[in-house]
């Protein structure tokens, strides 16, 4: 069999096949199809044929070199001395063939078989193979037709050891085009695999994003209707009336964030200046804004991030520190973009037990995925001590 049919070859058969791989298939059928034609040339033109006699002996030899050139077409797996043998064993049973047959075609066998040879065995082995069918060939032709045509005969002769030559540079093809396979399926697994990890890093993303949405203002509007709930039973309406008041102004939180979320998720890129001005008046801190630097246009994907942790910033600041100043300052470097939300002391009752310690996290993920650093802590001096800084500073 011809090794351009080759069932080892790594990936699945499919419809996605590369090019290569219908090549390979389409060879291995022209195979079959050269095979089986010269065993029909074969058992149509060499003669004579019988049950006895000389005619048997064709009869014979013709069914081993049929065998011995179907077996083109065994596995490529074959060990290398069951080939050899079986390929040695072929060339002598064609020179045989040629000495017993009176006419016909039966030395397209010992063409095939050496041609085979360059492409199964290896180099010195196939070679010597095709020199043992020139020697064996040359010498039946040579005694076939006499001493008179020497030239004729031992040329004719020797020309069947040169298809080894072809078997050579068919293997040298194969060769080449298993490697084309290899490297074309190997990328395709790459590609796999890097379309996987973008899945999970989006995955990772939206979760960031469900948690900085859901996970505080759902939390804190379930203690509060429990409170309110809770306090039913002792008749105190004003405390009930408070605890509503304060869930229904999570709810509208809430929704505010949930359509910056949105907006977050798109693929298209936000305005980072109009954005983050629109935020901050919309968390009641007008003019808390300061920009340096020269403004420039930075990714969608940095746009997007800087906004979810100004988001998340300011959201814990109104959380945590509820009535404090709030100051905001983004800065553009020539290799670095940071942003700082800062915050005074609360001046206000902070909402206990709502904090996860999640949305630091998810700030700190945001910020490494995009090659940054990200450092927040409490204020120990300043006009803002006893507040909380964040500070993202992203490289671009």
């Amino acid at each position: 069999m011809s090794a351009y049919d080759n069932p080892s070859l790594p990936g699945p058969a499919s419809e996605r096949e590369p090019g290569p791989r219908a090549v390979l298939r389409y060879d291995a059928g022209l195979q079959w199809a050269v095979t089986l034609l010269i065993v029909a040339i074969a058992v149509a033109t060499v003669r004579p044929v019988g049950v006895s006699g000389q005619g048997l002996a064709v009869v014979a030899l013709l069914v081993v070199n049929s065998a011995a050139l179907l077996a083109r077409h065994l596995p490529p797996d074959l060990p290398p001395r069951a080939a050899l043998l079986w390929l040695t064993a072929g060339v002598v049973a064609s020179a045989a063939l040629l000495e017993v047959s009176d006419a016909g075609s039966g030395y397209l066998f010992a063409y095939f078989l050496v041609g085979h040879a360059g492409y199964r065995l290896p180099l010195k082995q196939a070679l010597a193979v095709a020199a043992l069918s020139s020697l064996l060939c040359g010498a039946v032709f040579y005694f076939y037709v006499g001493p008179d045509h020497q030239v004729m005969t031992w040329t004719f002769g020797l020309s069947t050891g040169i298809p080894v030559v072809a078997g050579i540079l068919g293997r040298s093809k194969q060769q080449a085009v298993e490697a084309k396979l290899q490297a074309a399926e190997s990328a395709e697994r790459a590609a796999r695999a890097e379309a996987r990890t973008a899945v999970l890093t989006e995955r990772g993303r939206i979760a960031r994003d469900v948690h900085d949405v859901l996970a505080h203002s759902l939390a804190g509007i379930n203690m509060h209707l429990e409170l309110a709930d809770a306090l039913i039973d002792t008749g105190d309406l004003e405390k009930v009336r408070a605890a509503h008041n304060t869930a229904q102004s999570l709810v509208k939180e809430s929704l505010k964030q949930a359509q910056w979320t949105v907006h977050a998720l798109r693929e298209d890129s936000l305005p980072l200046l109009e954005s983050l001005t629109a935020m901050i008046e919309s968390s009641g801190h007008r003019e808390a804004l300061t920009v340096t630097g020269t403004v420039r246009e930075l990714p969608a994907q940095v746009t997007q991030n800087v906004l979810r942790i100004a988001q998340e910033a300011l959201t814990n600041a109104a959380r945590h520190a509820p009535g404090a100043e709030i100051a905001v300052e983004l800065t553009f470097d020539t290799a670095s973009t940071a942003l700082t939300v800062r915050n005074g002391p609360p001046t206000g009752e902070p909402s206990a037990g709502v904090g996860s310690g999640m949305g630091l996290i998810g700030m700190r993920e945001r910020v490494a995925l995009l090659g940054g650093t990200l450092t927040a802590g409490p204020l120990t001096e300043g006009e803002d001590r006893g507040g909380w800084q964040v500070e993202a500073v992203i490289r671009g």
